[in-house]
C-alpha cells in the first residue's frame, strides 16, 4: 500500500482506540453512513460536480471501507490488505479475457463487449453451481426500480447462459402472462391496485432495460428537476 493509505489505516486505528464515538461503530451501525455517502457520491456524479468535490465524496466512501476493515482487523478476520488481495485475485480470476491464471497479461484482447461479457459469465459460472438461480446473491434492499431492472438483466443473462426459464420479456399481469413490447397493455386505464401498479412499473423497467436506459436514474433526475423548479 502507498504511504498515504498506510497513514489512513493508522489514523483510523488510533481513532478506534482513543475516540469513544469511533470505537462504538460496528458493521451494522455503519450501514446508514455507507448509504448516505453512496447517495452523495451519486449526486456529485449526476450533477457533474467539480473533480475536487467528486474526489472528496470518493474519500468518504473509502472511509467506510477502511472503517469496516479496521473492525475486521480487530476481530482478526480480515483487514484492508487482505480485502485488496482478495479483490485483485477475483479480478484476475473473472477477467480471463485479459489475464492468464498467474495474473500476467495475455497477448491479445477481445474488442467486442459481447465477448467480454460472455467471458466474464463463463468465469463466474466456473465458481458457482450450474443450477444457481438468476437472482442468487442479488440484494433485496435495493431501491425498487433498480431492484427490478437488476433482476431483469440477471434473468436475461441467466436465460441466455442456461437456455432455460421464462423469456425475460414476459411480465405477469392481472390477466396472466403478457409479453411487453411498447408498454403495459393496461397502462392507459391506470392501475386498479398496488399489484397492477407494480406489474406496470416492472414492464416499464423491462422497456428501459431493453433500450439501455437506467430507470432509477431517469426517475430521480426528473423528480430533481421538478423539485428545482418548485423551489424557484
Amino acid at each position: 500500500m502507498s504511504d498515504s493509505v498506510d497513514r489512513l489505516v493508522e489514523i483510523i486505528a488510533q481513532l478506534r482506540e482513543h475516540c469513544a464515538w469511533t470505537a462504538a461503530l460496528s458493521h451494522e451501525s455503519l450501514v446508514q453512513y455507507l448509504l448516505e455517502e453512496s447517495y452523495e457520491l451519486t449526486e456529485a456524479i449526476e450533477t457533474h460536480a467539480p473533480d475536487a468535490e467528486l474526489g472528496g465524496e470518493l474519500g468518504d466512501i473509502l472511509l467506510q471501507v477502511v472503517l469496516h476493515a479496521a473492525i475486521g482487523a480487530e476481530r482478526r478476520s480480515f483487514d484492508l490488505d487482505s480485502i485488496a488481495a482478495g479483490l485483485g485475485a477475483k479480478m484476475i480470476r473473472r477477467n480471463t479475457h485479459i489475464f492468464y491464471a498467474d495474473g500476467t497479461l495475455k497477448e491479445h484482447f477481445p474488442d467486442s463487449v459481447a465477448e467480454i461479457i460472455e467471458s466474464w459469465d463463463r468465469a463466474k459460472r466456473a465458481e458457482k453451481p450450474q443450477n444457481e438461480s438468476a437472482a442468487a446473491g442479488m440484494p433485496n434492499n435495493l431501491p425498487a426500480l433498480l431492484y427490478a431492472q437488476t433482476f431483469l438483466a440477471r434473468t436475461e443473462r441467466h436465460a441466455a447462459i442456461t437456455g432455460a426459464g421464462e423469456t425475460p420479456g414476459t411480465v405477469h399481469g392481472p390477466s396472466g402472462a403478457e409479453t411487453i413490447g411498447g408498454g403495459p397493455q393496461s397502462c392507459g386505464q391506470g392501475p386498479r391496485d398496488e399489484r397492477e401498479l407494480g406489474e406496470q412499473l416492472l414492464a416499464l423497467c423491462r422497456i428501459a432495460h431493453d433500450r439501455g436506459l437506467d430507470a432509477e436514474r431517469a426517475l430521480r433526475l426528473v423528480v430533481a428537476r421538478r423539485v428545482a423548479r418548485a423551489s424557484e
